[in-house]
């Protein structure tokens, strides 16, 4: 699957595109449709988002998961303070999913 991914202008917020609008999540991320560049396009000029672009990912059963190790620590938040993280701490061993 294809999905959208660029930053928020107004926060610089790493932010997915889920069909209708944008999520700082990507489990809510969704396919993009046939015609990715005129959604960047229209949301580029709409000023909600800035550098988007295509990524390959995959649905999985906790949601929508790059592909790309690049996008997975983007999806993840920043990696220098666990604390701002935007990923699920697991349990389990303590460690982030990305």
């Amino acid at each position: 699957m294809k999905v959208l991914t660029g930053n928020d202008l107004r926060t610089g917020a790493v932010i997915w595109w889920t069909g209708t609008d944008w999520s700082p999540h990507v489990e809510e991320a969704d396919e993009v449709g046939p015609d990715p560049a005129a959604v960047i396009a229209r949301e580029e000029a709409a000023r909600r988002v800035m550098a988007a672009y295509l990524i390959d990912a995959e649905r999985t059963a906790d949601g929508v998961r790059p592909k790309h190790i690049k996008d997975r620590i983007r999806a993840a938040g920043p990696t220098v303070r666990a604390d701002l993280a935007v990923g699920r701490l697991d349990p389990a061993d303590r460690a982030w999913v990305i």
